[in-house]
């Protein structure tokens, strides 16, 4: 992975809430969560809600311009589009979420086997993608709305069977992710400590070498993200160096 000096190891992207509606009549993206990387809106116009599942239960908030919320592992999300939503996403461990860190809601029986997990999840490369991508949210929004009536009816146990067949699903892949981790957060927060430690001992060469760094927007059209049209930032140093 390229180096990047971008602020907190995070990546960056520009998110088109979907507009379409699953079958409950709520328009918005795919709820997944998580397993490690903790996730941030910053919602720059339109109207909508973030629905939540976690630990202390079902929660909807509301999303305006200029809503700031953020999400740690472990937590269901599902965005919900009322009118032109759009979110500036930050997301912890750069790289790690690209690298398997997400699973959706699928309905149980589909989390629990991998084969079909695989393919509920694929949305292939050609013509039909957007039809494709609708279909993968609605299933994940059925086992979304059995996770959420449970909870709401104190039953936890459905929650804690999608957390386990979640874990077992990344589990293999789960193995490289330190990597990730040591490469980008990690190493940013050892060189701050190095910085901090040469400033006090009298040692500014560093400001000497202070750069200005430029993202670079993804080309052509947005691409399918899990919560709606995505365009992301390559926010590495080397690219983008003026």
């Amino acid at each position: 992975m390229s180096a990047s000096t971008f602020p907190g190891g995070t990546s960056l992207s520009h998110l088109d809430v979907y507009q379409d509606a699953a079958p409950d009549g709520i328009c918005g993206g795919t709820p997944h969560m998580h397993l490690v990387s903790t996730e941030a809106y910053v919602v720059v116009s339109g109207t909508g809600a973030l629905q939540t599942i976690d630990g202390a239960g079902f929660r909807e908030t509301p999303l305006v311009p200029g809503s700031v919320v953020w999400f740690t592992p472990g937590t269901i999300h599902r965005a919900v589009n009322r009118g032109d939503l759009k979110v500036v996403v930050l997301m912890s461990n750069a790289g790690l979420p690209e690298a398997g860190d997400a699973v959706m809601t699928f309905p149980a029986e589909i989390v629990s086997d991998a084969a079909a997990y695989a393919e509920a999840i694929s949305i292939g490369d050609l013509e039909g993608r957007a039809a494709r991508a609708s279909r993968r949210r609605d299933l994940a929004v059925a086992g979304f709305e059995a996770l959420r009536d449970a909870v709401l009816a104190g039953e936890r146990r459905p929650l804690e069977t999608f957390h386990i067949a979640a874990g077992a699903l990344v589990r293999d892949r789960a193995a490289g992710w330190a990597d990730l981790i040591r490469e980008r957060p990690l190493a940013q927060a050892e060189r701050s400590l190095e910085l901090a430690d040469a400033i006090a001992g009298g040692d500014l060469s560093h400001l000497g070498e202070a750069r200005l760094r430029q993202a670079l927007p993804s080309a052509g059209e947005r691409g399918f993200g899990m919560c709606g049209r995505l365009r992301t930032y390559d926010v590495t140093d080397q690219e983008n160096a003026p």
